[in-house]
């Protein structure tokens, strides 16, 4: 049933105002039955480029709080949206994955603990295995209700940024697990996240060389393995918040590489496509998706697991 409240009247506006529309919207229920609004969003004139925005049916997007940070999501995804896949994202490790079915907004833990929780998924893309058997980790992102004082809600568009460059994060450092099935695997996001002297997250320290390479290694993913050859956006906020830079830094990152002649600027300059020696590059990032999915895997201690051992 379509939506005509005042947050749906408001959403169409800034919508608009971002150069998106809303193609639906719907009342619908978050995690335990949490009453929210989804939204359906879609690039103005461009239909087939959509994504999903749900909100609790109470929050008030007039809000000087929040119209600022909620008209900025919007316009960013505006130009997500012109990604052949805007729902994938590259590790530093060099893993494509895709961000799937999260449950927005946050909700208090059931458990009892001082937490609140998102559930979602993130699938592995590496462009030739089928959907059905697709690794994925189903993830449990959680933040203290301490710690959720730093984010202006407890809504998708003030929280979908860190929590994806959490689980980005996470997997770099081998503490997420790929699999077929499985139980969710949890995400703390706690203050070693965020730095209150700077006032803002940081998840990686990067150096220039680290951040070309992973640029170069997101336009081989995103455009040239999963998006047809596609131009793919690489001044994107979220990932100079996951690699600790600035849009201006990975602009002369981007130049840099461009120059090696490893991808060709678009018009605009902020979009771009891989070169033919890029993709030829292929076998080695391959090898390193290899490298990185086998770092993901629990390993043992195989004296102990013998039984040998000093105890």
């Amino acid at each position: 049933m379509a939506l005509e409240t005042k947050l749906a009247e408001d959403i169409r506006s800034a919508a608009k105002q971002a150069g998106l529309e809303v193609t639906s919207a719907e009342a619908a229920s978050g995690f335990n039955g949490i009453p929210t609004a989804k939204f359906h969003l879609a690039l103005a004139g461009d239909p087939a480029k959509t994504e999903t925005l749900e909100l609790s049916e109470d929050f008030d997007a007039t809000n000087p709080k929040f119209a600022a940070e909620l008209s900025r999501y919007l316009r960013e995804n505006a130009k997500r949206l012109r990604n052949p896949r805007p729902d994938c994202y590259v590790t530093l490790g060099g893993l494509p994955i895709s961000f799937r079915s999260w449950q927005w907004p946050f909700h208090l833990s059931t458990s009892g603990a001082d937490t609140y929780i998102v559930h979602g998924d993130a699938f592995l893309e590496d462009g030739h295995t089928a959907a059905d058997a697709q690794l994925r980790a189903k993830v449990s992102a959680s933040m203290t209700v301490t710690f959720a004082d730093i984010v202006p809600a407890a809504e998708q568009p003030f929280a979908e940024a860190f929590i994806y460059n959490a689980v980005r994060k996470i997997m770099d450092q081998g503490q997420i697990e790929l699999v077929k099935s499985g139980n969710r695997q949890p995400v703390p996001v706690t203050t070693r996240y965020y730095s209150s002297k700077q006032g803002k997250f940081v998840f990686n320290d990067t150096t220039h060389e680290q951040r070309q390479d992973y640029l170069a290694a997101k336009v081989f993913w995103l455009s040239g393995v999963l998006g047809g050859g596609r131009p793919v956006w690489l001044l994107d906020p979220r990932d100079a918040q996951y690699l600790n830079t600035t849009v201006e830094e990975l602009k002369n990152n981007m130049d840099a590489i461009a120059k090696d002649g490893l991808i060709h600027l678009q018009q605009d300059t902020e979009f771009a496509v891989g070169t033919d020696a890029l993709m030829g590059l292929r076998l080695s990032y391959e090898e390193e998706l290899a490298e990185a999915l086998a770092f993901t895997k629990p390993t043992f201690n195989e004296d102990m697991r013998g039984g040998h051992t000093n105890m």
